[in-house]
């Protein structure tokens, strides 16, 4: 429903206006995709073997970009900090080591903010890697490395609403956060652990973590009266055969049922399903879970080798929000 003072006409010139925007700047990111910067490589390899941190900057809206890129690349195993530039300027310049390596963000190159920054990194011999569309101004002049973007019309239509520009810029700094990670090999595993909160923190947590580490444990003679009671004493709804360390079987709810006759006259190895489903300590959660729906069980046995080391419930993962 249309807001009072608001037309269907305008309505529909709105949604025009926002398909313009987006296909402006879904052409910008091609453009960019077909010329992508001369250093990128270089750029890449020398974060890749720097000691210290990389230095994000930036002031306006690329300062909000910055932040961004900043935080994409220490959660995906780059270590690196937004500092600001004016307040580098009044005694955050020391965040800045001989070791690190400063990223600084200018669109236009002539941020009159970012010139004591530069003047630090080239005193001091800091690698600067300069990111902006104009190639001869003074930040990417005075640059060790560039990441030149296009310098293409902004979406607003007027020209000067940083819109275009900052969607590259963002789209150029994931480009250079996952060549860094695939360049260190980093995996799903090490991702989770900086994310060790809310959902994605349970989903990249190890079956380990959440499985129960008691096991309600009986050996293959044991006579199942003896078994009942070790699987009430646990609440599992199961037990763990076990011959030597090694899993030989499980006994679950439904093997009672498919056993009633003669119940009590059996031993744990007459009744147990000799070949369960396990999985492995190290493996993802959300992988577990995927494995427990696709088999339709509840429950596994979570075992390093042949030995069981645990129990993992369904109830656990969806608990632990993995689903």
């Amino acid at each position: 429903m249309a807001r009072p003072g608001l037309s269907a006409v305008g309505m529909t010139n709105a949604t025009h206006t926002g398909q313009e925007v987006l296909r402006t700047e879904a052409a910008a990111l091609i453009a960019l995709a077909d010329a992508m910067p001369a250093d990128f490589d270089a750029v890449v390899e020398r974060i890749a073997g720097l000691p210290g941190r990389v230095i994000v900057t930036g002031i306006g809206k690329s300062g909000h970009i910055a932040r961004k890129i900043a935080a994409t690349l220490a959660s995906t195993g780059t270590p690196a900090l937004f500092v600001h530039p004016a307040e580098a300027s009044h005694g955050d310049m020391g965040m800045i080591g001989a070791q690190d390596a400063v990223l600084m963000i200018s669109n236009s190159g002539e941020a009159a903010e970012l010139r004591d920054m530069i003047a630090h990194t080239r005193r001091f011999s800091v690698p600067l890697i300069g990111l902006s569309s104009r190639q001869q101004s003074t930040l990417m002049q005075a640059a060790d490395l560039h990441l030149t973007i296009p310098a293409l019309p902004e979406a607003c239509g007027i020209g000067v609403v940083p819109t275009t520009s900052t969607t590259m810029t963002l789209a150029l700094g994931d480009a250079l956060a996952v060549a860094l990670l695939r360049r260190r090999g980093f995996r799903a595993e090490d991702f989770g652990v900086f994310h060790p909160g809310g959902k994605l923190g349970a989903q990249m947590a190890k079956v380990a973590k959440l499985m129960h580490g008691t096991l309600p444990v009986v050996a293959p003679d044991t006579p199942m009266s003896e078994v009942l009671l070790t699987m009430t004493s646990v609440g599992l709804g199961l037990a763990v055969v076990v011959s030597e360390g090694d899993l030989a079987g499980v006994i679950t709810d439904g093997d009672l049922r498919r056993n009633m006759a003669d119940l009590m006259g059996r031993t744990a190895a007459d009744v147990a399903t000799a070949d369960p489903l396990t999985v492995p300590p190290d493996m993802l959660a959300a992988q577990a879970l995927a494995i427990l729906n696709e088999r339709k069980l509840n429950v596994t046995i979570v075992c390093d080798g042949r030995r069981p080391v645990g129990i993992l419930h369904i109830h656990d993962l969806l608990r632990a929000g993995v689903a």
